[in-house]
């Protein structure tokens, strides 16, 4: 779930202390590149556990920041033909999947949409702390995973007996007497297995019965 790149005007980092939030590590001299702009001038690049915020050297009102879930790829790049310079570059999820990226036009447009930015570039004077910046990036991705997506949960349906409540399986089914498995809905809905349980159980029945009727006609009954 992504947000995208925002404006960032207080001037130093305000980390969420109350909920976890530290401060990873402080690069300076870092160039900031949004979408296919000229880059800004160089600043201070802060990484915490859940945000990465870029502070103009020269403006101290002027910064922005962007939450670990918003990047969805991160990589170093050091290819000439991809860029001028070596730089970590970054894709992000702005949360809207119809938006249309800065293209070169934008270049020339003073007025900055962040709404639409969808590649980020971090260039620090000294390439050789790209590394660094990588493995601190990598660290902090983790602590972030990508929250699970409820369409990739609704078709995970199979449960065993023993991870259906009390509630959800029929109180007259004896797990001791059958092997097969039950099936569920994970959203809490327990009809499906009900159905299927006391199916299974009037089946039975229905079986007994007939050998039962089978028994009385034989002795004369």
């Amino acid at each position: 779930m992504g947000g995208g790149v925002r404006l960032f005007t207080a001037g130093e980092p305000v980390l969420d202390a109350d909920n976890g939030e530290e401060l990873m590590h402080r690069q300076p001299a870092v160039a900031i590149v949004l979408g296919n702009r000229p880059p800004e001038s160089p600043g201070t690049l802060y990484i915490s556990t859940k945000q990465l915020i870029w502070l103009s050297d020269t403006d101290n009102t002027k910064g922005y920041a962007v939450d670990f879930l918003s990047v969805s790829l991160h990589a170093v790049s050091r290819d000439p033909d991809a860029y001028s310079a070596p730089c970590i570059y970054t894709q992000i999820d702005t949360g809207d999947e119809d938006v249309e990226s800065e293209d070169s036009d934008s270049e020339s447009d003073d007025t900055l949409d962040l709404s639409k930015i969808t590649e980020m570039r971090l260039v620090p004077s000294d390439p050789n702390q790209l590394d660094v910046l990588f493995e601190v990036f990598n660290e902090c991705a983790e602590l972030n995973p990508e929250p699970v997506q409820e369409d990739e949960e609704k078709y995970n349906w199979v449960f065993s007996a023993d991870q259906l409540g009390p509630d959800e399986v029929d109180s007259e089914w004896d797990p001791s007497q059958t092997s097969f498995s039950t099936i569920g809905h994970p959203n809490g809905n327990s009809d499906l297995a009900r159905d299927v349980l006391e199916l299974h159980i009037n089946d039975q029945r229905f079986e007994d019965a007939e050998e039962m009727e089978s028994k009385n006609i034989n002795s004369g009954h």
